[in-house]
């Protein structure tokens, strides 16, 4: 199972394996209470596709495509959390405050999809 959450939320049992999905660490979070037990910063979108959705919603369609083209050549990484989902549950965690409109919600549909 794969789940989301907001970094700055409580983590809980529930949560299962943690992997942080942000390129950046979140700001004014500790690691210990981020709990956070893997940090797979190469697997968020490039810088230049970050600047170019500035998470603006209207872009969301084709920020998920080409984040997709881009996921479709990180297969390791991607494998690593099917591999997690397999063993258990696994959230993906994220900073953004938009839970609708973020790369931790596209990366969970591109694994889900396939």
């Amino acid at each position: 199972m794969l789940k989301l959450k907001r970094v700055y939320e409580p983590s809980s049992k529930d949560d299962g394996f943690r992997i942080l999905v942000e390129r950046l660490w979140p700001r004014g979070l500790s690691k210990e209470k981020a709990g956070v037990d893997l940090w797979l910063k190469d697997i968020a979108p490039s810088p230049d596709l970050r600047k170019w959705f500035a998470h603006d919603q209207s872009k969301w369609e084709e920020f998920k495509r080409r984040y997709w083209t881009e996921l479709s050549q990180k297969e390791n990484t991607v494998e690593l959390i099917r591999k997690k989902c397999e063993e258990g549950t696994a959230t993906l965690v994220f900073a953004k405050r938009d839970e609708k409109h973020n790369s931790a919600l596209a990366l969970k549909l591109f694994i889900e999809k396939e």
